[in-house]
């Protein structure tokens, strides 16, 4: 039996915004004198919120709560007006999304990304498949990989944590879902490595989206199944 939803992080899952975010956290660290940073550097920056991402940005002498606070409202600003020159979905989301739509099988997006930037991208970029939940980072839930968005989100489609596929593209991810008891599937093509999702407990990773059917459809919550590609 396949499972019954399928959960799934935004940024560097569904969508490719690295782009967008590094430009617009560059752009702020300028104005404030301070060094900036690679797209690679940034891989591992991102995903943890939009707070935290400033603070691993700067230099470690400059990461008070006044500077951090400081430095946040202008990336909000700045974010605000750039969140979407370059970001887009990656290639075979838009055939999954549909597959999944044609299957009636439930959606939802669980983000650490704020929650407004959140539903932006969704109702702009992801317009044309209607997701049953879409949820960014409020002050309601702790960021990932507290489970409680995730278990959240469970309860309001009626569906146990069992029957969810958990999909996302790093470790917080996988945590996430390993602790909402639901089966972390890691994909290949977004900001992470490979050794990370299987570090923090991805159960199956796959190369490209329309794998995520095949999954999907083969109950991969069945104990005993190992990581795969």
């Amino acid at each position: 039996m396949p499972c019954k939803a399928v959960i799934f992080d935004l940024d560097g899952t569904l969508l490719n915004t690295l782009e967008d975010i590094v430009n617009t956290l560059n752009s702020v660290l300028y104005q404030h004198n301070y060094p900036q940073h690679s797209v690679d550097a940034c891989r591992f920056l991102v995903g943890h919120g939009m707070r935290e991402l400033v603070k691993k940005a700067l230099p470690e002498e400059a990461g008070t709560p006044e500077i951090i606070d400081s430095m946040l409202e202008d990336l909000l600003i700045h974010y605000a007006e750039n969140w979407n020159v370059h970001s887009r979905p990656y290639e075979g989301i838009a055939a999954m999304l549909d597959e999944l739509t044609a299957q009636g099988i439930k959606k939802a997006i669980l983000s650490n990304k704020a929650d407004n930037f959140t539903r932006l991208c969704a109702e702009q970029l992801l317009s044309d498949w209607h997701f049953d939940m879409v949820m960014g980072h409020t002050d309601t839930f702790t960021h990932k990989p507290d489970p409680s968005g995730a278990l959240f989100i469970a309860g309001q489609l009626g569906i146990e944590p069992g029957d969810i596929l958990y999909v996302g593209d790093s470790g917080i991810d996988m945590l996430t879902a390993t602790r909402a008891g639901m089966f972390p599937l890691g994909v290949l093509w977004g900001f992470r490595p490979e050794s990370e999702l299987l570090q923090f407990g991805a159960k199956a990773l796959v190369k490209e989206p329309g794998e995520i059917i095949t999954m999907l459809m083969n109950c991969p919550g069945c104990p005993g199944n190992s990581a795969s590609r």
